[in-house]
């Protein structure tokens, strides 16, 4: 969401760090494309006036001028006062004691209500709680029939009582189910409404009346902008809310919304929906945000995706082969696997830190060119991916023809495989290099005397940043589907 106005910072730190020391003039010439950039991404005016002061008076009262490295300190004012601008730190959901805790999702027609109640409960499950989920909008019957599919396919219950019960009662009855139930949280899908259909917004007080819950949470579409804005300031009139949830943030918004809502409101975000599977749910961080809007990534989000998904046994199993140096296609194709089950490649790929200022990134590595490598290797028998020695010119062509590749591309594939290969036997366990041996098949087993530090390192390979390659060096995956292409 946040590429292009990431890509307008970075120009303007780019150009205050080729100047070296700084004027005043400098500054504001800054700060005009800076405010510029931000109304642009759809940010509120007032919030943009707001921002860009706060810049200005730190940066002139901190003597930015004088910086030893001034466009580094600019970037940590505009970094803090994203922060600031985002909400400072993240506001966890909120516990009711004696339980269940009721979260009540409010929201335009059309925001997503509905699969965000299955993402929030799937997101509650995996912290240990037991959700009950309740259909209240009796004016779409085809949202019931959504939200019961949806328990269904994550093993979640669904508390229903069709279309002829009033919403006030069927939430009254689903927290009493829930008491029995001993249900941690109650996460009540409400009907669409605007904010001007006074009816409606007072069947929801009613609602809230009922349950009391410990949450009200605004469903809000990242794509509608700064109406967004507005759609919050009127719910939050009628029906005070606790926080908000952003959806579709992963899509081409320009991201004035995430931006303005928390400042005009005084209300905090708690999650952002970045994509379509049911999974695709994180807890907000203000810091984590900023931090992927200015490209300097996002490395605790995509550790705590990979704790989420990926096996610690099958990741255990994979060091011991590095340390060993041993690697296959089969070690290959398990661990593109495993990576695309972090989410889209592009999302994570912002996530790392630098990776989102390459230009032509989507052009470079792409959801189709994985896909294109992994039935390559899925054209290979078992024992040519244990053994990929075994490929020769017959094999290579009965590949290409069962994936559907051009020779070319079976070539490329092995050569660069073959280059990762070597440099994964230049790394050896502790023990091997305290032995003087190493255990990959083309070390001379001898220890080297001498020149102290410089045996090989242990533990598995810490990879370079794409395009950092040479002789020895790890293979560049871009280089590889450049040449599939």
């Amino acid at each position: 969401m946040f590429e292009t106005l990431g890509d307008r910072l970075n120009s303007v730190f780019t150009r205050l760090g080729s100047k070296g020391r700084l004027s005043e003039a400098d500054v504001d010439e800054a700060l005009k494309e800076v405010r510029r950039a931000l109304l642009e991404a759809d940010v509120n005016f007032k919030v943009v006036k707001d921002f860009v002061a706060r810049i200005r008076e730190r940066a002139v009262g901190e003597d930015i001028t004088k910086s030893l490295s001034p466009a580094q300190m600019v970037v940590k004012i505009v970094n803090d006062e994203l922060i600031h601008l985002l909400g400072d730190e993240n506001v966890p959901l909120a516990d009711s004691k004696p339980g269940p805790t009721v979260i009540l999702l409010v929201g335009l027609q059309g925001a997503g209500k509905t699969t965000m109640a299955a993402k929030l409960a799937l997101y509650l499950r995996k912290k240990h709680k037991h959700p009950l989920l309740v259909a209240a909008d009796i004016y779409r019957p085809a949202a019931i029939t959504q939200l019961e599919t949806l328990g269904k396919q994550l093993q979640i219950p669904v508390f229903s009582e069709g279309t002829a019960v009033k919403p006030p009662v069927i939430a009254q009855h689903a927290l009493e189910q829930a008491r029995r139930d001993n249900n941690q949280v109650v996460i009540v899908d409400t009907a669409g409404r605007l904010q001007i259909d006074d009816a409606l917004m007072s069947e929801l007080e009613a609602i809230k009346a009922v349950v009391n819950p410990a949450e009200t949470l605004l469903i809000v579409d990242a794509m509608i902008g700064q109406e967004s804005v507005r759609v919050a300031e009127e719910f939050n009139k009628r029906v005070p809310l606790t926080g908000f949830i952003m959806t579709k943030v992963d899509g081409d918004a320009r991201g004035g919304a995430s931006l303005s809502i928390r400042q005009v409101t005084g209300v905090p975000i708690k999650f952002l929906g970045t994509g379509e599977k049911a999974d695709a749910l994180e807890a907000f961080h203000p810091d984590r945000l900023a931090s992927r809007i200015l490209g300097m990534g996002d490395v605790l989000s995509l550790i705590e995706r990979a704790e989420q998904v990926i096996d610690r046994e099958d990741a255990e199993k994979m060091e011991k082969k590095l340390r060993k140096g041993k690697f296959d296609f089969e070690d290959f194709l398990n661990s593109m696997r495993q990576m695309r089950k972090l989410g889209p490649l592009k999302q994570i790929l912002g996530m790392i830190p630098g990776m989102s200022q390459i230009k032509d990134l989507d052009e470079m590595v792409s959801e189709e060119d994985l896909k294109r490598i992994e039935a390559i290797i899925l054209s290979m028998t078992p024992h040519e991916r244990r053994n990929p020695d075994v490929i020769n010119p017959s094999r290579r062509n009965r590949i290409a023809r069962g994936s559907g590749s051009q020779i070319e591309d079976i070539n490329a594939l092995i050569q660069q495989f073959r280059e990762m290969q070597k440099m994964m036997r230049q790394f050896t366990t502790p023990a091997a290099t305290a032995n003087g041996s190493t255990n990959n098949k083309g070390g001379s087993g001898k220890k080297k005397k001498g020149k102290k530090g410089k045996g090989p390192r242990s533990g598995p390979p810490s990879l370079p940043p794409p395009g950092m390659t040479g002789k020895g060096g790890p293979p560049d995956i871009n280089d590889l589907l450049r040449k599939m292409r």
